[in-house]
């Protein structure tokens, strides 16, 4: 009977062992997503960050800068994950016309209503849907861009390189500005417009600088 006992307190006890650990307390049935660590945060440095636009038409083109107000980049083992940027359009310039009045016309015609309604709308901004990696730090961008209040998908190459605490990413940008309700002078929305037309797409240069949070 003494013996029977002893089996039944051993049986017992190894059933207790083996029911009442609580699951926390159980590494390997720990969740693979919670032991995932989440991807490091690079805040963009407003000022050493530049955005160069250039549009042509069909006498010539302009060039000029935007202000980059803020963005982040997402990096997992200096992969990049995703990210965004948000642009300052009231900062618009152009650099290319040397003439103070006629800078100050051209600069004032981009802010109306004709090009980016800079009062309706005073940002502009850029959300990566996905990055895929094509090694040496070059990427396939996706992602969302919105201006005039206006959001479309758009896709482009970009190179990114992390350098200890810091990161860098650039690329070109091709964007349609018809899609954004920016169809002044466009040849697609306006007949006989001869010399006067402004081609529909121009090219955004853009070289973030971000640091690590």
């Amino acid at each position: 009977m003494r013996r029977l006992a002893n089996l039944f307190f051993i049986g017992g006890a190894a059933v207790l062992l083996s029911f009442g650990l609580p699951a926390a307390e159980n590494p390997a049935q720990s969740p693979a997503h919670i032991r995932a660590k989440a991807p490091s945060v690079y805040a963009v440095d407003a000022q050493q960050s530049k955005l160069t636009w250039t549009a042509k038409k069909v006498t010539g083109s302009h060039t000029g800068n935007i202000t980059v107000a803020s963005g982040q980049l997402e990096l997992d083992k200096n992969v990049l994950k995703g990210g965004s940027f948000t642009l300052d359009t009231r900062s618009i310039t152009v650099t290319d016309v040397t003439n103070e009045n006629m800078n100050g016309k051209l600069v004032g015609h981009l802010k109306s209503d004709d090009f980016f309604s800079v009062e309706k709308h005073p940002t502009a901004n850029f959300v990566i849907s996905s990055a895929s990696p094509k090694g040496a730090g070059k990427y396939d961008v996706t992602g969302k861009l919105t201006i005039k209040g206006i959001t479309k998908d758009i896709s482009f190459p970009a190179t990114v390189a992390v350098d200890g605490g810091k990161a860098t990413a650039t690329a070109t940008i091709t964007v349609d500005r018809t899609k954004f309700d920016i169809k002044y002078r466009s040849s697609n929305f306006f007949e006989n417009l001869g010399d006067k037309a402004i081609y529909d797409d121009f090219t955004i240069e853009v070289a973030l600088v971000a640091n690590a949070k």
